[in-house]
């Protein structure tokens, strides 16, 4: 399982993600080159290395161009291909219409557009504007638009299965924005992550760790914020802050593996009020609805009741639909689930010809040796066709 680890010890940006995130791609132009596919002039990338503390890191800067120093930057961005647009700040329907219109990757706009939700979201409930009113002050800007469709298209190249975070550390403080000055977290930030399932804190960093952009990038790709986990990790990204600050001012992405287990949950429940014909229907529905296997064993339970006991096998992902069936076609009110490993034999499913016809085999590897096991319901068939007895039809594998 291809895992990639955020750690964001020192906060996160668009950035210092897309910095990271360059370095475990091999092509150098690869972001340039997927980038230019968004038709957005105005702008240039420019990539270095920068040292923060001793550590080398990847360090993108995007550059609007017609920049006046002594404006505020985001009040002038002239591409010719945003002529229709009067406002100096681009809102959703904007943002998303530059990535519809846009080449890149399917699976990239809709990360994108995604992570830009997130923006918007904080947006309209810190400014108390509708999502279509709001327009993005960081994010309007080229350079956020650059952010996130790069972070998104550098993920869809790196195509990781799973995605973790560390807590995400921000600092206290003010900093100066286009209102005055702002307490840290900056709202923006603080309302992307009341609305996800992030773990964040602060730290005695005296200024501004993480910015809405990298806030909404880490809460829409990470599924868990946690230390990291047992993993064999392959490569190591670094990207870099623009500020210099008393700890490292890098993002780390390390990517790596992960060996999956063969892992299956095994659910059980105890059911000594319900009738055969009802546990005979939930067999029935657990198989049908994607159950690795399930059986009754017969027991004795409290006030001397003949009872049964449920055992349902299944895969993880499988557990809550399972549990559905069987609190919805059983009595029982609990159910008890563990996990468990098991190991399997490389194992396939082959037509193999006999005397009497085709039938459905098993076939299993063991250290290399083949062995072949018929499938029953194939086996039933050829005995019902040809009046002979199941053991025949097993014999003819033999």
């Amino acid at each position: 399982m291809k895992v990639l680890y955020f750690d964001c010890s020192s906060g996160i940006s668009g950035n210092m993600t897309l910095g990271a995130l360059s370095e475990l791609i091999d092509d150098p132009h690869y972001l340039v080159n997927e980038l230019k596919k968004l038709n957005v002039d105005g702008y240039h990338i420019h990539i270095s290395k920068e040292k923060k503390n001793g550590i080398t890191g990847t360090y993108v800067d995007v550059h609007l161009e017609h920049e006046h120093h002594h404006e505020h930057e985001h009040e002038h961005l002239h591409h010719e291909h945003a002529h229709h647009h009067h406002h100096e700040h681009r809102n959703l329907f904007d943002v998303n219409k530059i990535i519809d219109e846009s080449e890149i990757d399917e699976k990239a706009k809709d990360l994108a557009k995604r992570i830009f939700l997130r923006v918007a979201k904080a947006e309209s409930k810190v400014h108390n504007e509708s999502l279509e009113n709001v327009h993005f002050h960081e994010v309007g800007a080229i350079d956020s638009i650059v952010d996130i469709i790069g972070t998104a298209i550098l993920l869809c190249k790196i195509n990781p299965d799973v995605i973790y975070s560390s807590v995400v550390n921000d600092g206290y403080g003010f900093v100066e924005c286009a209102h005055g000055m702002i307490s840290v977290p900056v709202p923006a930030t603080s309302e992307i992550f009341a609305a996800s399932n992030a773990i964040t804190r602060q730290i005695d960093v005296d200024t501004e760790l993480v910015t809405p952009t990298g806030a909404a990038i880490i809460a829409e790709i990470a599924s868990e914020f946690t230390t990291m986990p047992a993993m064999n990790v392959q490569k190591v990204g670094w990207g870099t802050g623009t500020k210099d600050l008393v700890i490292p001012n890098v993002l780390k992405v390390s990517l790596g593996e992960i060996k999956k287990k063969n892992e299956i949950i095994v659910m059980e429940t105890n059911i000594d009020d319900c009738s055969g014909e009802m546990l005979g229907f939930v067999m029935e529905q657990l198989l049908d609805q994607g159950a690795l296997d399930v059986f009754f064993t017969s027991i004795f339970m409290k006030k001397n009741r003949p009872a049964y006991r449920l055992t349902v096998v299944c895969n993880e992902e499988k557990m809550g639909l399972l549990q559905k069936v069987i609190f919805t076609q059983t009595t029982t009110i609990g159910i008890r689930y563990r996990k468990e490993q098991r190991t399997v034999l490389k194992r396939q499913i082959k037509e193999i010809e006999t005397p009497l016809g085709k039938l459905q085999v098993k076939e299993v590897e063991i250290d290399g040796e083949k062995r072949c096991y018929p499938e029953y319901k194939s086996a039933k068939k050829l005995a019902l066709k040809h009046q002979c007895s199941l053991q025949e039809i097993y014999h003819l594998v033999k």
